[in-house]
């Protein structure tokens, strides 16, 4: 509910039209005390709220959470979730811009009950097709008294914001056009002089009962008469949204913070029209690490931009859920459905949320493993074939290479770089760098003169032949043979067999590697090294020239 106080109540009140199948509750005006409010006094209308993009670019994290916390709270409560296009900045909007998110929306699952592609009984959906109707609600205030026609050019605004700015008052309207003589308007109509329509804004304050951040007040003396209709015809935003809303029946509007401000101009137009007022629910911004707002400065911020890095839907509608709601208890992860059962608008944070794109990829690796095995499989070895890797989308070879590491891939896209890695060889920068130093100075050379000998015996071959069990048993053998075990043993084999100081299991890699050799998987653009090209490069190692002090060492992590 919305209260205005102080100043002279409205005397004149347009009724609102019937809207069209309207669920809108009666509206009655109570004057007391020179204060007024709205009450609805039959039962509450059926929950209808909507996402009312502008489509001047791609739709940011900010603008899909408001989508999704509107969409979890209509699904909540059975209601409509109604999507809007507010397209009246018509140099901006653009119809590719428009596709763009409703791709994305898409994408995350949002479907909307009401809006483009869709219809529904309460449209059209785009304010740019809906002109005729601002226009005839401007007339309905100006006949109503609410609002009048303001002459002023804009040399005459300019001077008026000057003039405040040197009385250090408000840059407001001083409303030299609110009290004109009817001969002064006709005589500036008949020069045709460009007039725009002002909203009369009364005296006092006025308070709303936002569900987020509780009363919130305004003194209307710092506001000034608004423009509502621009001098060229084109209605202006504030104006725009507020007919919508009640036309549409909207219920709740539930929106980003930095349209607090604007909710003082639309409940006094609502109050004018005599519209049922909705509920208004502010959410806080999305900040980045640094507490600013978050912008394309920080790194992607777009659906777009995140659905193209190989993000899941699932872990983007997850991860901007709780982004300032919770449900009380310590889990993080929600499927859409679970959020429509435990969302309520009680439990929404007026505190700013901060996007930690860190946490985002974590999350995403979790649902990505989360998939079923073969979905995962299927998923990740498509991406392989189309990214030139391999030549094949399904059999053993990737069966196994998922399973040896998909604890590394967090995204999709990251399946290219954990298998080049697996299938690449960089032991001259491994042995180079500083983190190198312990094992060659561990006798590195005798171990690989060893491991050579059992290469050209035949006996590791064999080993690999048997898998995962002819490994296990041949490294056992091989160890006692050196007296050693444990890290003096596996990690010389990591570095002379994978060429890094580390990496997923080393029997599983060693086993995958031959098999990779052995067959036609690899593409052979992939930069693939096999096992026979390894023992190649390991025989020309010059150990003592790596055993001397080398004039500039990369780290390992750096390799």
């Amino acid at each position: 509910m919305a209260l205005l106080s102080g100043g002279t109540p409205w005397s004149k009140l347009v009724a609102p039209p019937i809207f069209h199948r309207s669920h809108a509750p009666r509206t009655f005006l109570f004057f007391k005390r020179r204060r007024f409010s709205v009450s609805a006094l039959s039962e509450q209308p059926p929950v209808r709220v909507r996402f009312a993009p502008s489509p001047t670019g791609n739709l940011h994290v900010g603008g899909a959470r408001t989508a999704l916390f509107n969409y979890l709270f209509a699904r909540s409560k059975g209601g409509k979730f109604v999507l809007r296009i507010e397209d009246t900045d018509l140099e901006r909007s653009t119809r590719e811009s428009e596709e763009a998110m409703l791709k994305d929306l898409s994408w995350l699952g949002l479907d909307w009950d009401e809006g483009p592609g869709v219809g529904g009984d309460y449209g059209p959906y785009r304010q740019s097709e809906r002109n005729s109707l601002y226009k005839q609600y401007a007339q309905n205030l100006h006949q109503s008294g609410h609002v009048y026609r303001c002459f002023c050019s804009n040399e005459e605004l300019e001077k008026m914001k000057e003039d405040a700015k040197l009385k250090n008052l408000p840059p407001v309207y001083t409303g030299k056009w609110a009290s004109a003589r009817d001969e002064e308007v006709e005589e500036e109509l008949a020069k045709g002089t460009p007039y725009t329509y002002r909203f009369r804004v009364p005296k006092g304050s006025l308070k709303i009962n936002d569900l987020i951040r509780g009363e919130v007040s305004w003194n209307l003396d710092t506001l000034g008469d608004f423009v509502i209709m621009r001098s060229n015809g084109q209605p202006v935003y504030n104006f725009c949204v507020t007919v919508d809303d009640a036309t549409m029946a909207i219920s709740h509007v539930i929106r980003a913070e930095e349209h607090l401000p604007n909710t003082l101009r639309q409940a006094l137009i609502y109050k004018a029209l005599g519209f049922p007022m909705p509920l208004f629910a502010h959410v806080s911004l999305i900040l980045a690490p640094d507490r600013s707002k978050l912008s394309k400065r920080h790194g992607a911020t777009s659906v777009g931009q995140f659905r193209e890095m190989g993000y899941l839907p699932e872990a983007m509608v997850n991860y901007l859920a709780l982004l300032g709601w919770g449900d009380g208890t310590e889990n993080e992860f929600y499927t859409l459905g679970q959020l429509v059962e435990k969302f309520t608008i009680e439990r929404v944070n007026k505190s700013g949320a901060i996007f930690d794109s860190t946490k985002l990829r974590w999350m995403n690796g979790q649902h990505l493993r989360g998939r079923p095995s073969e979905e995962l499989t299927k998923l990740i070895a498509e991406y392989w074939k189309t990214s030139g890797i391999l030549t094949v989308s399904a059999g053993p070879f990737i069966d196994e290479a998922v399973q040896l590491l998909k604890d590394g891939i967090d995204l999709i896209n990251d399946a290219d770089k954990a298998l080049t890695n697996l299938l690449s060889y960089p032991l001259h920068s491994t042995l180079q760098s500083d983190d190198a130093e312990p094992l060659l100075q561990d006798n590195l050379s005798e171990f690989a003169a060893s491991l050579l000998a059992a290469y050209d015996s035949g006996d590791l071959v064999a080993a690999l032949e048997d898998g995962h069990d002819g490994w296990k048993s041949w490294v056992k053998g091989f160890g006692k043979s050196l007296k050693r075990k444990g890290k003096s043993l596996f990690m010389p084999l990591r570095v002379l067999l994978t060429g890094k100081l580390h990496g997923p299991d080393m029997g599983a890699s060693v086993v995958l590697l031959y098999k990779a050799g052995t067959s036609d998987v690899v593409a052979p653009e992939a930069g693939f090294v096999t096992l026979d090209e390894r023992f190649k490069m390991l025989r020309q190692i010059n150990w003592e020239t790596l055993s001397k002090d080398q004039p500039v060492k990369e780290t390992a992590a750096s390799v």
